[in-house]
């Protein structure tokens, strides 16, 4: 029993370890020895794009995203506008309606989604209307910068491209330690996933704004999201799927820990498919790069729930065995508690929040495990108003 269990604790161990230190550590070694590895623009690419955008009662917003998609410095006769109404039942139809009528010389489209049935299948539908060369998506809470479409363009530098991928910047990072803490987790995750597309392939997008091929557009799983699949999808395929720095789209974090917790549980509504999304990704020979980069960013951090929960008890039984395991089941214990002191004092430090944030992450990846077990995980979600 004591061999498992030192088995268990370290193995444990080093799954946490490897998710949040190791792996992050190793691709910027890697990025040093490859620094010849560079993102590449040509500018002189122009497609015919579609800039879609998946709305479901937001009334709240739809009309400054409007706005501010209308005057992306883009050739106005290269560029299509599609909103694609998710079975919307406040004023969003209407605001559409009126801000078309009232800009004809703008070539945009209401797309009704008669059910609702998630983003996905709202996407699924309305991609079937488009008849350009490319599909920009973007959510209805976020504004895009005047570039953002022309940079994700330049970037198709090739036909192994299939996927680009935006920047996501939060804009209320100082409006609460929240949103702060999020906001310090996307600049750290973004800066792998742009040495992961300049070396071979990204494992995982940014559903604020991307962009592919109409050509190659997957009909996916409505209960499954394209900031996770598509990736993956175009991965296994051979295609490369890469992060654009200077594609920005602006965005509110959750300004309280209900809706970031509320968020992580819908990220992790397919958590158990996305630990090993296909048995073809353990041949590092054929997939080289893009093997090590999922296992390192996606398996072992969809791992964590788990991997907490073996160390745990793997340690409450060593510590008998020796003071060191004595000493680390007191320092997790401590852990815990710290996160427990920030729920329960409020308190603005620093540390306590990068503590009680990750402890949330940790606790939303269980929820979504018993989502899945019972059944209740949803390809539709009602969104967090701090993000509106």
């Amino acid at each position: 029993m004591e061999t498992f269990s030192t088995v268990v604790f370290f193995l444990s161990g080093f799954i946490i370890f490897w998710a949040m230190i190791g792996y992050p550590i190793s691709i910027k070694l890697i990025s040093i020895i490859l620094k010849d590895r560079r993102m590449k623009k040509d500018f002189s690419l122009e497609p015919t794009v579609t800039v879609m955008v998946v709305a479901h009662n937001e009334e709240k917003v739809i009309l400054e995203k409007l706005n501010n998609i209308i005057t992306l410095d883009y050739p106005t006769e290269k560029i299509e506008f599609l909103i694609a109404s998710d079975n919307s039942t406040d004023k969003t139809n209407e605001i559409v309606t009126n801000f078309i009528n009232n800009n004809s010389d703008k070539n945009i489209r209401l797309f009704e989604v008669k059910s609702r049935k998630g983003k996905t299948n709202a996407q699924n539908e309305a991609s079937k209307t488009i008849t350009t060369e490319f599909i920009v998506m973007t959510d209805a809470n976020s504004i895009l910068d005047k570039k953002s479409v022309k940079e994700l363009m330049v970037s198709f530098t090739s036909e192994s491209i299939a996927y680009v991928s935006g920047r996501l910047s939060i804009v209320n990072e100082n409006s609460s330690d929240v949103s702060g803490a999020e906001a310090s987790y996307w600049d750290s995750d973004v800066a792998i996933r742009e040495i992961e597309g300049r070396i071979q392939t990204i494992t995982a997008g940014n559903g604020a704004l991307y962009a592919c091929r109409t050509s190659e557009y997957f009909e996916f799983d409505p209960i499954e999201s394209h900031d996770s699949s598509m990736p993956i999808y175009y991965g296994l395929q051979g295609k490369r799927a890469i992060s654009c720095f200077d594609a920005i789209a602006y965005e509110k974090a959750g300004e309280s820990i209900s809706d970031e917790f509320g968020r992580k549980v819908r990220m992790n509504r397919l958590i158990l498919k996305h630990i090993l999304p296909d048995i073809a990704l353990l041949n590092i020979f054929k997939y080289k790069w893009f093997s090590y980069f999922y296992f390192g960013h996606r398996t072992s951090r969809y791992l964590l729930w788990i991997s907490h929960l073996t160390v745990f008890i793997s340690n409450v039984y060593l510590a008998g065995v020796s003071w060191i395991y004595l000493v680390i089941l007191i320092g997790q214990i401590l852990f815990y508690l710290l996160a427990l002191v920030k729920v329960f004092t409020k308190t603005k430090n620093k540390y306590l929040t990068l503590i009680y944030y990750y402890s949330v992450t940790i606790a939303a990846q269980w929820v979504g495990i018993y989502k899945i077990m019972t059944g209740k995980a949803k390809p539709f979600w009602e969104k967090a108003e701090s993000t509106r």
